[in-house]
């Protein structure tokens, strides 16, 4: 588990043809307000029902969201975001699935939030969809904000 630990090193170019920078930990760092990293799919079915939340959060929320595309074919992950809309400021894509096993990640979608100065703060572990998952990392993502007085 990574909770209260650095994000790990990692440095993954862009999913091609997306238009977005690719991720890396310098990314996760030197932020005035927590970002939350997205570890995402075009073949994961939950991926697909969480998207929607999560633009959400971007949309509304003005929450910073980076992410991860693991284990995924590009020209697939951009037919799958021109569907569904890319709400990511950033995609590392992560073909080969090493970054994925540097997060310690047990599958797709997992979700962290990460603090201004890249440590990991919270990790969630399936799709954030439902009243009860939603409640669950809108109060974590709370929280971070007010551990670093980003406010709401």
């Amino acid at each position: 588990m990574l909770i209260s630990q650095p994000a790990p090193e990692f440095d993954l170019a862009p999913v091609d043809h997306v238009g977005v920078p690719g991720l890396s930990r310098a990314d996760l760092t030197d932020n005035p307000a927590p970002v939350v990293v997205n570890v995402f799919a075009s073949w994961c079915v939950p991926c697909r029902a969480e998207h929607a939340v999560l633009t959400r959060m971007v949309e509304q929320g003005g929450v910073r969201l980076m992410g991860i595309n693991y284990k995924d074919k590009p020209e697939d992950a951009r037919a799958w975001l021109e569907n569904l809309g890319n709400p990511y400021e950033r995609i590392g894509s992560d073909l080969n699935g090493r970054a994925g096993i540097e997060w310690g990640i047990s599958g797709v979608p997992e979700t962290f939030i990460v603090s201004g100065n890249g440590t990991v703060l919270f990790r969630y572990v399936g799709p954030v969809v439902g009243a009860e998952a939603e409640e669950k990392f809108a109060t974590a993502l709370a929280q971070a904000r007010a551990a670093t007085g980003a406010g709401t």
